[in-house]
């Protein structure tokens, strides 16, 4: 059976040692400060929000962060799913499905109008769920780094 769970201060290393995998699954890397922060941000809870699935024994398995953004094509806004990691000798116990399920409920909660997110077409184990309980819209996503 799989928990979840607002971020705290106290899931801090754990949630470091999972940031990091996710980082190195997408071959990226980010300054301490720039993990710090973001930390602060998903604990404070106003911007970031984030959560931590746990396994039967209490081990941190999992992490999800989102956020909302007003949007130009509803009243409501719409829930960015940012970031989504479930640690790679834990898959398949259900933690991703889990942990988009309490985005999507909280996002219901809070009156967003959907939720969305992103993934690397490469990312075929996570593409099979998200197929599962969501609709792939057909987007093309372009970005201009600075």
């Amino acid at each position: 059976m799989v928990s979840i769970a607002p971020l705290t201060p106290a899931d801090r290393d754990e949630w470091i040692a999972l940031w990091r995998g996710y980082l190195s699954f997408y071959e990226t890397a980010l300054a301490d400060d720039v993990t710090e922060s973001t930390f602060e941000r998903l604990v404070a809870g106003e911007d970031m929000h984030g959560a931590i699935a746990r396994d039967d024994a209490g081990r941190a398995i999992g992490i999800v962060h989102w956020l909302t953004h007003s949007a130009t094509w509803s009243t409501t806004p719409y829930c960015y799913l940012e970031d989504l990691f479930v640690a790679p000798q834990t898959r398949g116990l259900g933690a991703g499905g889990s942990l988009i399920e309490y985005v999507r409920a909280w996002a219901e909660t809070n009156g967003c109008h959907k939720v969305y997110w992103l993934t690397h077409e490469r990312n075929t184990v996570a593409r099979a769920l998200y197929n599962r309980v969501a609709t792939q819209s057909g987007f093309v996503h372009y970005e201009i780094r600075f």
